[in-house]
């Protein structure tokens, strides 16, 4: 069986993390992301609904990964980036 060796990034404001996993092909973007254990460093993870993107891109759950992929978990945004953007030109006012 062919191994793919990935990467899969997540963090923070405070703190980043990648972690480099060697998985057995085929591997899917979710699969990578609960394989990380992500959750040992951030406890506040979900791996396994959190949105997920590759290379900046946002994926389905089944895209399959290729050797060298970098697999992103995504936060919820905590605020509309249009409307912060709004209150920060108000204030500047």
């Amino acid at each position: 069986m062919a191994k793919l060796t990935i990467e899969v990034a997540y963090g923070t404001a405070q703190k980043q993390k990648l972690y480099r996993l060697q998985l057995d092909e085929p591997c899917t973007a979710r699969q990578a992301a609960i394989a990380a254990q992500v959750c040992t460093d951030f406890p506040e993870t979900q791996p396994e609904t959190a949105p997920l993107g590759i290379f900046g891109k946002i994926v389905p759950d089944e895209q399959l990964l290729r050797d060298g992929d970098r697999v992103e978990i995504y936060r919820p945004l905590l605020a509309d980036p249009k409307e912060a953007r709004r209150k920060r030109v108000a204030q500047q006012k």
